[in-house]
């Protein structure tokens, strides 16, 4: 992958439905090399495919948090399992060193945010547990 493709998975990144003139024109090349760069990405699987991203995918909640959650013995499985039927639940990591996983938490108020705390740390299998709120997010996705 060169640069001219890197510069292109960029554009792509920003807006998928971009023309190919339009994105020929911010790369500096030919409509016919963009779509062939376009075809060899996908069929290299450097490109997998496209989507729709949502209003409600890339809005974030006011409060948020990660919580990092030590596990007993062998129930990381179980805990994995009961942590995504939370609502709160943004997504769910597994980690290496002191935490088991780190979960991710958004909520509408610190208040809500506490309760839901209360609950991953009332499952049977939580050893321990440590939130840091996420105060703001420089570069995301």
């Amino acid at each position: 992958m060169d640069d001219v493709d890197r510069k292109l998975i960029s554009a792509l990144r920003n807006d998928a439905r971009a023309s190919l003139s339009d994105l020929a024109l911010t790369l500096g090349v030919s409509r016919t090399t963009v779509r062939g760069r376009i075809e060899r990405l996908r069929q290299r699987g450097d490109i997998v495919g496209f989507t729709v991203v949502l209003q409600d995918d890339v809005k974030t909640d006011p409060v948020r948090g990660l919580m990092s959650i030590e596990i007993e013995g062998r129930g990381t499985d179980r805990i994995v399992r009961q942590l995504s039927g939370f609502t709160p639940v943004r997504a769910i990591h597994s980690t290496n060193g002191r935490w088991d996983l780190i979960v991710e938490l958004g909520t509408d108020t610190l208040a809500t945010l506490d309760e839901v705390l209360a609950q991953i740390r009332r499952l049977d299998g939580v050893a321990n547990s440590e939130t840091s709120l996420l105060l703001s997010t420089r570069k995301s996705g």
